[in-house]
Order: structure tokens, then sequence, then C-alpha cells
């Protein structure tokens, strides 16, 4: 979405990578399928100052992936925080919690592995902050499990809403559409306030009134 020259510039205007997020990156595209799922560098910074400005006690976050957005957003909570992360990749899950266990912030995360949908149910708690990065069709369901879950003042983050521009297609394909209608979900619901920042491939920031 932006020019790589200045995407160079952005990075070098913004907080550095730690070497274990930049390990994680490294090994994300040496190891696994679709790497480009990963957050990288200058989002990841966007997440962890997002998540700092909050202070957030409780974090939800949907799409674990490799752990790199988990880790950033990590870097904010309080004290006695935790972060709840569910995923359905078992597969990925020996790596994530080697990840996770090479952080300060180990002990502050909780990794479910399972439908999210199941998972969320389970959860007694109510959220700060909550990042929304996983199967794009269930964007919708998603936040409306969610919802009632968030505190007031609380703050959504939905991954991917730009969908690289093919949201502005007259002729969408099926995921494209799915994000249009979620992007236009959002728009209607007055119980929020919210706006899209373009980074990377588009961040919801939503926040419950």
């Amino acid at each position: 979405m932006i020019d790589d020259n200045l995407q160079q510039l952005l990075l070098n205007y913004c907080e550095p990578e730690s070497e274990l997020l930049q390990k994680i990156n490294r090994e994300t595209y040496l190891k696994v399928l679709m790497p480009r799922m990963l957050s990288g560098h200058y989002q990841g910074r966007v997440l962890s100052l997002l998540s700092k400005m909050i202070s957030p006690t409780r974090i939800l976050e949907i799409g674990t992936f490799t752990g790199y957005a988990t880790l950033c957003l990590a870097e904010g909570l309080a004290e006695a925080g935790l972060l709840y992360t569910l995923d359905i990749n078992e597969e990925l899950e020996d790596m994530v919690r080697s990840n996770f266990a090479a952080s300060a912030f180990n002990d502050q995360i909780k990794y479910i592995i399972g439908d999210a949908t199941e998972s969320i149910t389970d959860l007694n708690e109510t959220f700060d902050l909550v990042f929304i990065d996983a199967d794009k069709k269930n964007n919708g369901t998603y936040y409306d499990l969610i919802f009632d879950r968030v505190r007031s003042g609380g703050i959504i983050i939905v991954d991917n809403v730009l969908w690289s521009g093919k949201v502005l297609n007259d002729i969408q394909d099926k995921d494209t559409k799915n994000i249009s209608t979620f992007n236009d979900k959002i728009a209607m619901d007055c119980r929020v306030e919210k706006l899209i920042l373009p980074v990377r491939d588009g961040l919801f920031i939503i926040r419950k009134k």
C-alpha cells in the first residue's frame, strides 16, 4: 500500500525491533507458509504503542500465527495484566510457545488452541483491548462475540480491512466482499467511534463508547 522508499523512511523514525522480534520475523519467513500474515516491524510498533497508551489489564488476540503481534501487544500490559491469544493451528504450537518462553511476558500470556468462537465463550473476562486478526470471513462473528466483553472506552483493532486495496474494486471476490461487508457494519455501528489507519493492510481502530 505504501512505496518502499516511504516505508523505509517510516521505519527510520519508529522504535527498533527487539532481537526476539527480529528472530520471530526471520524464522517465520524461513519456515512458515504465508509469512506475510506476520504483522512485521512497523505495524508491530503501532500495536505496541496503542497498547502502551491504554495500559490494558486484559487483552484478547484472535489469531496468534507465530506470536509476533502477541508480544508487541503484551508490551503495554499492566503489571498484573493478562493476554489471551487464540488460534486454531496446532502445527505452529511448539514454535509459538518457544517464542513466548523467550520473552519477558510468558507468564502473562494464555495461549489457547481451538475454535475461537468456542474459546471466546469460555472466557470470563472483560477486555480493555482486542485485536482481531484471524480468518477474515468471521470478522463480524468475532466482533459480535466480543463486543459485550469489552469495557466502555475499550479498543477493538481489526487487521487487513483494506485487503491490498481490493475493497475499492467495483467487482469483488468473495473474500473482499466479506471484508467490505464488515467495514460497512462498523461504519453503521453507533455504539462505537472508529477510523481506519492505512498501516500496512489497514487497521480498523474501534473505540467502544
